[in-house]
């Protein structure tokens, strides 16, 4: 059977969906949820992808994220198959997490995006023990059932405030951001934060509508009819295809210590091995976030390092920045 196709853009903005195999869950409890988290941050600084919403379900989570290189699916890959092998230790268990491949739709630009994100954000309440299950959704949207019932709202509403891992509560205002979630863009073409609040609540108040993915075409694309020829003139069937620009170009392990040699004003080789040298924190930092390096490739380039150093430098690092300025 062919692999579904998977449209490769940079720039390109997708709302991405994976599921648990065979709906089982990948998340049991609080610290799976915020391992998940820890590894949304890291996709962020790793692969450069700008997180515009997300939401996280027992067994799928649903992701709204913008890839300026064109990488989405090393980026997705990672952070499904990192919380796969950590959730299989944790919980002492072996085999898939996930189940079928993450699902990818290219998304036109924000003013579609905003869309997405509402549908995102309802997923706590888009459920049969909540009366807003597919089939209930498609008869309120085709008029064969009444208006909500009010106590029935206000239980809908109650869920979504308080659903702690979604994005949302950051959007309405009912909880802090994170600084990794690039939240500005879309609540700019909502029109703040209380509009926003306003328009995805009055969907429920309203009556939930039957969701945007009818309006999805070939199960890839999300936009006007010609954009989305546009996107299908360049589908090659079967194949991960690539967007019409190329990636941003990666530094080099080089690069960057040479950059950082002129900074200090020392060279690389009299700082690498000085435990907590800013100098050397930063090359490793900045290999992770402009050389999409792993932590091992990172350890061999920095003499041998482990990789569980490198990792604790790079923290280090990261927390210096937040209080230096200077440094930052």
């Amino acid at each position: 059977m062919a692999r579904p196709v998977r449209i490769r853009v940079a720039g390109g903005l997708y709302h991405v969906c994976a599921r648990g195999h065979n709906r089982q869950a990948i998340f049991t409890d609080r610290r799976d949820y915020a391992h998940f988290l820890e590894l949304l941050e890291e996709m962020h600084e790793r692969f450069r992808v700008r997180v515009y919403a997300y939401c996280l379900m027992r067994n799928h989570h649903h992701l709204l994220v913008k890839t300026p290189e064109g990488n989405i699916s090393r980026a997705i890959q990672w952070v499904n198959g990192s919380h796969g092998i950590w959730y299989n230790r944790r919980h002492e268990r072996s085999g898939h997490l996930f189940g079928e491949r993450f699902k990818a739709v290219l998304v036109e630009n924000e003013a579609w995006g905003l869309e997405v994100s509402f549908y995102v954000h309802l997923n706590p309440v888009m459920t049969e023990s909540l009366g807003l299950g597919k089939q209930s959704r498609k008869a309120q949207a085709r008029g064969w059932t009444g208006p909500p019932k009010q106590e029935d709202v206000q239980r809908q509403l109650e869920v979504l405030r308080r659903h702690e891992w979604s994005s949302y509560r950051a959007y309405a205002g009912y909880g802090p951001k994170p600084e990794w979630l690039d939240s500005g863009i879309l609540l700019r073409r909502a029109g703040g934060a209380e509009k926003y609040r306003r328009s995805v609540e009055e969907r429920i108040q309203q009556g939930t509508e039957e969701d945007y993915r009818s309006r999805v075409r070939w199960g890839l694309v999300l936009g006007g009819e010609r954009f989305a020829r546009k996107v299908r003139g360049n589908v090659r069937p079967c194949r991960e295809t690539a967007g019409q620009r190329e990636w941003s170009r990666r530094r080099s392990f080089k690069e960057i210590a040479e950059i950082v040699e002129r900074l200090k004003g020392e060279s690389w080789s009299a700082f690498r091995d000085r435990y907590g040298d800013w100098g050397r924190d930063v090359v490793l930092w900045a290999g992770r976030k402009y050389g999409g390096m792993t932590l091992k490739e990172l350890g061999a380039a920095a003499g041998g390092m482990d990789y569980v150093a490198v990792a604790a430098a790079v923290r280090r690092i990261t927390e210096r920045a937040r209080t230096e300025v200077q440094l930052r």
